[in-house]
């Protein structure tokens, strides 16, 4: 086929996979509000609207209702941050709004009853109003008659700020006891029907920090630009949880992940729903006595940016902390953490006992409390700072091995645990790592969902793929001697075509449902098989998803610097097979998947390390191939408002090879419209739950274990959070940024905090709290850990207002000398950021580094040369000249039986 007709033949295929996308979305639009069109309208928005200006904001109320209507920025009055443009269709009862309040309360009866605005709607009574206050109503009309509490809610100014405060007032003779309190945290996080430029302009994500008085909720827009909208407590609002509201009406979908509420108690729901499950914090309530009243205030700020909010709060007088390297804490990492705030610290309170030590390490230059914390005990750990004023925080963190054992582990549940062995496997599986059910403790050999146990497709090759990339960090002969023959018998030629005109086009699955086609007896008569997800045979073989090709390219790549820069690790193939066949498997994805391909991929970054290694071997012609092909991609990314599209309407995944092109080709500016949208989506804040997760919500679907637990629901660092750490800390390569180091290796430590002590590695954590646990399968993990195994690396850095740091290992000074010990698994990349010089190894690992802040004198010691590697082969900048001769583009240098030192 000549490279026009190949044009003209993804062309066709991209404008008919678009028609397709169309007829679906308005489809969708069609059918997508059917369970609540036909009820009533109860929120009264078919009359009169309340318009309050505030110095930030226009506050738009329904006036029968007083919820909020709209909520925009002065500065851009266009924009919205609540869905307000739903209202007509999101006027009924159970429908959450911005002003909605839910209860559980006890009384002598001995029983929590639940209460709620939202459940039967009705007029509420309005309240005379003064200065500051905006607007005000009696909530009765709109609750049950036998609440025992009036409810009156107030917006109202606090120094030109906007407040919104709930004032309850016990009416009974005898005491109540309030077991849940939560305000319902509605934006327009709702995309249906938005084109991906639309969404970017007017949907907004939003994070929770669940800290208790120090709890904030972050509102951003999609496209990361623009004002962040900041809720913070204001009175007796503690962030305790943030519950779920699976009543509300709203059909949760993959254009919609759903509502929360922000928990100031919730102890009525840790007895019932959330039973047994460890939360966030320790659930409390609080009894009101006969004739009392409490108030709970929660306050709207505006924060210049993304990278603003971390100042706003301080300027808002909020308890700040900054921990590093993060809240994912090996055990052998001296991770430190700074407080922010006007209060002293009265104490601090570990929870499981003894599962982290804090030890207090002096003041920063700018007079910020330091803290040493080490990590005791593997799992989460809860730290509550207690300080004079009352004020509470809780920094919720996980302790994990140190990042070697973890990968060791992991590695060899994969080879045992996890390898399937039938050599009479009628769908030519064996052997190979295969998905994995941790709760029953046994291979997944069989899924309704058929590439879970089919392995291709994310679900199911997650493992074999894992497998692989844990080789680059830390190479294993006996694993290695197994995934050969993985690759072998099961990867070339059956995975992927080996012949014919298909050759090195990549299976949807080796798993497929056609009972008439094989033994009876082949199947399992407990699985659903009636669903779209059951494959047959001609379904299965369907060449067409390009998102499997990455996977496989990627095995290759890895197999080539196994076999290229080491000695005797790999011995069934020869280095330039693996090479080109990682070459051949990437022009294939165009070329048999070109639909799809005009995606980003997860790990589409492996394709530019694979274009690299090509020139370094003078491959020119096929490099001069890939980078065509690559330019012809990257250039109608170019063309695109927002360029990282997916099958799904809205989607995390395509950002990183996106980001990886256009930085590539020069393109900043779509490189930075990309690295924008993944802040939006990816925060820092002091959990480690949270901090660097990207958001994901729809896998637990697709990837996850099927039964209760398989819905729609926030993901905790699923494979986005690896995957999109790679464009965050190559930015910070470029450009350092404290911001980004944050986040970035927020999410690189995330992507390994799930795997369990003895080696799993679970598709995400559920955040749900009724779940607050690893998903029970491996599902597609697999891509989260190549974000760690490309990226791993630690980063050196000298903060103006912490002073030196590191993250991904231990840092110390002697005089003027700076002395970092690397912690990761690989110890073979390190960024220096004062001198802004990246330092990576193809083959050997760093015993540490030193650096003379008075001579800038550079010194990097690596460790001795070991069986499998007797040569380390190092990249730096090309401005350093070192006395090794360069093979390939490094530098080769023989090591020693003792550690040997580089000069730089």
């Amino acid at each position: 086929m000549t490279n026009t007709m190949k044009k003209m033949h993804t062309k066709f295929w991209l404008l008919t996979g678009l028609v397709l996308i169309v007829s679906c979305k308005l489809s969708a639009q069609k059918s997508y509000w059917s369970n609540v069109e036909h009820r009533e309208p109860t929120l009264g928005v078919a009359e009169v609207f309340q318009k309050h200006n505030t110095p930030e904001f226009q506050l738009k109320l329904v006036k029968a209702s007083q919820t909020v209507a709209a909520l925009r920025p002065m500065d851009e009055l266009s924009f919205d941050y609540t869905p307000g443009e739903r209202l007509e269709v999101r006027d009924k009862d159970s429908l959450y709004h911005l002003g909605d309040i839910n209860l559980r309360i006890k009384t002598s009866s001995g029983h929590w009853k639940t209460y709620s605005t939202a459940s039967n709607r009705a007029p509420v009574t309005p309240l005379a109003v003064t200065d500051s206050v905006l607007a005000a109503a009696d909530l009765a009309n709109t609750l049950p008659k036998d609440i025992p509490v009036s409810i009156k809610r107030f917006y109202e100014l606090d120094k030109g700020q906007l407040v919104m405060r709930f004032e309850i007032t016990n009416m009974q003779d005898t005491p109540i006891e309030i077991g849940a309190l939560g305000v319902p945290m509605i934006f327009n996080n709702i995309l249906e029907g938005k084109s991906l430029t639309e969404a970017h302009k007017q949907n907004v994500f939003f994070d929770p920090y669940i800290g208790k008085d120090a709890g904030y909720l972050e509102v951003k827009r999609l496209s990361g630009k623009g004002p962040a909208l900041l809720v913070i407590p204001k009175e007796h609002m503690a962030f305790e949880a943030y519950r779920p509201l699976l009543d509300d009406l709203t059909r949760k979908s993959i254009v919609f992940e759903g509502f929360h509420e922000w928990m100031a108690h919730s102890k009525a729901y840790a007895e019932n729903e959330w039973q047994g499950v460890e939360q966030w914090n320790k659930p409390t309530s609080v009894v009101l006595q006969p004739n009392t009243t409490k108030n709970y205030a929660l306050k709207f700020v505006l924060s210049k940016g993304v990278k603003h909010i971390q100042e706003t709060l301080i300027k808002e007088e909020r308890p700040v902390v900054v921990g590093v390297p993060g809240y994912v804490i090996p055990m052998d990492v001296k991770a430190h953490i700074y407080v922010n705030y006007k209060s002293e610290i009265k104490s601090f309170d570990v929870y499981p006992k003894n599962a982290l030590k804090i030890k207090e390490d002096g003041t920063t230059t700018t007079g910020l409390k330091k803290y040493l914390v080490s990590g005791k005990k593997w799992g989460r750990a809860r730290l509550t700072i207690s300080y004079n004023n009352g004020v509470e925080q809780t920094v919720n963190y996980k302790v994990i091995k140190p990042e070697a054992e973890v990968i060791k582990d992991f590695g060899n549940f994969l080879t045992t645990e996890q390898w399937y062995d039938n050599p009479y496997d009628p769908f030519g599986r064996s052997p190979s790592p295969i998905s994995y059910d941790y709760e029953k403790k046994e291979q997944v050999t069989q899924d309704g969902r058929v590439w879970i146990s089919g392995l291709s497709d994310e679900g199911g090759a997650g493992s074999w793929l894992a497998a692989i990339m844990k080789q680059l960090v830390q190479p294993n002969r006996t694993e290695i001697q197994k995934l050969q023959e993985f690759i072998d018998h099961v990867l070339w030629g059956n995975i992927q075509y080996s012949e014919g005109p298909y050759k090195y086009g990549v299976k949807k699955s080796l798993f497929y449902y056609e009972p008439d086609s094989l033994p009876k007896g082949t199947y399992e008569k407990n699985i659903d098989y009636t669903t779209w997800a059951a494959w047959d045979h001609k379904h299965a073989n369907d060449r067409g998803r390009s998102f499997n090709y990455p996977h496989v390219a990627a095995s290759y790549w890895v197999m080539y610097r196994l076999a290229r820069y080491h000695n005797g690790l790999v011995d069934n193939k020869n280095w330039d097979w693996y090479l080109k066949n990682a070459y051949h498997t990437t022009i294939a994805m165009m070329e048999q998947a070109p639909y799809y391909a005009q995606f980003g991929q997860m790990e589409g970054s492996v394709f530019l390390s694979i274009l690299k290694d090509l020139q370094n071997e003078n491959y020119d012609e096929m490099a001069t191939e890939l980078e065509a092909r690559m330019k012809e991609r990257a250039d109608h990314w170019k063309s695109l408002d927002y360029p990282f599209g997916s099958e799904m309407p809205w989607d995390s995944t395509g950002q990183e090879e996106v980001y990886t092109w256009t930085d590539y080709f020069g393109y900043e500016h779509k490189a930075n419209i990309t690295l924008n949208a993944i802040l939006a989506y990816m925060p820092t804040m002091p959990h480690w739950a949270y901090n660097g997760n990207a958001r994901r919500y729809w896998d637990f679907l697709y990837g996850g274990k099927a039964g209760e637990t398989s819905r729609v629901e926030r993901q905790i660092h699923h494979y986005g959070s690896g995957i999109n750490a790679i464009p965050v800390l190559k930015q910070y390569r470029k450009t350092p940024d404290f911001y980004l180091i944050k986040v970035g290796y927020g999410g690189l430590m995330g992507s390994i905090s799930n795997i369990t002590q003895d080696g799993f590695g679970p598709a995400a954590f559920h955040s749900y709290p009724s779940s607050l646990k690893i998903d029970g399968i491996s599902g597609d993990y697999g891509s989260g850990f190549y974000g760690y195994a490309v990226n791993s690396a630690t980063y050196i850095t000298n903060n103006d207002e912490l002073g030196w740091l590191a993250f991904g290992g231990n840092v110390s000074q002697k005089g003027t000398a700076i002395e970092v010990t690397p912690t990761t698994a690989a110890k073979s990349k390190i960024y220096l950021t004062p001198k802004k010089l990246w330092m990576t190894l193809d083959a050997g690992s760093i015993n540490k580094i030193v650096y003379d802040t008075s001579t800038e004198k550079v010194t990097l010691v690596l460790d001795p040369k070991t069986e499998h590697t007797s040569k380390a082969y190092l990249r730096v900048d090309d401005s350093i000249v070192l006395p090794y001769k360069k093979v390939r583009g490094a530098y080769e240098i023989e090591l020693d039986d003792t550690v040997k030192e580089i000069t730089l």
